[in-house]
């Protein structure tokens, strides 16, 4: 079973820097894709970002490219997503998600973690 477990969320002032991490197991994910979301209250939940574990294709939300950054460690079963010049509307729960990469249904989801940005 796939396990997902992200941490590094906080309080940061607005122009700060986090990076969230999400540690997966339970699988080998060579076949997988593993993707960051977020829901901020009161939305729905959106895209930020993604990439392919096995290659390291990156697939990034447009109005993310250039702030945030996806990337994994094969080593550590890993993911990251640092978050540069970060903005109060950045606030939300992220959660990072996995699927089969034939497979368009992210069907395993982490708790999420809060990252909260204050101006």
């Amino acid at each position: 079973q796939v396990q997902l477990v992200e941490s590094g969320g906080g309080l940061v002032q607005a122009g700060g820097s986090l990076r969230l991490s999400c540690a997966a197991s339970g699988s080998t994910f060579s076949r997988y894709v593993m993707g960051w979301f977020r829901q901020a209250p009161g939305k729905e939940r959106e895209f930020v970002a993604a990439i392919k574990w096995s290659g390291g294709i990156t697939d990034y939300a447009d109005s993310r490219k250039g702030r945030f950054t996806i990337s994994r460690d094969n080593a550590k079963n890993t993911m990251y997503l640092q978050m540069n010049n970060l903005k109060p509307e950045d606030t939300a729960v992220y959660y990072c998600a996995a699927r089969y990469d034939v497979s368009s249904k992210y069907d395993y989801w982490g708790q999420g973690t809060q990252v909260t940005v204050s101006s």
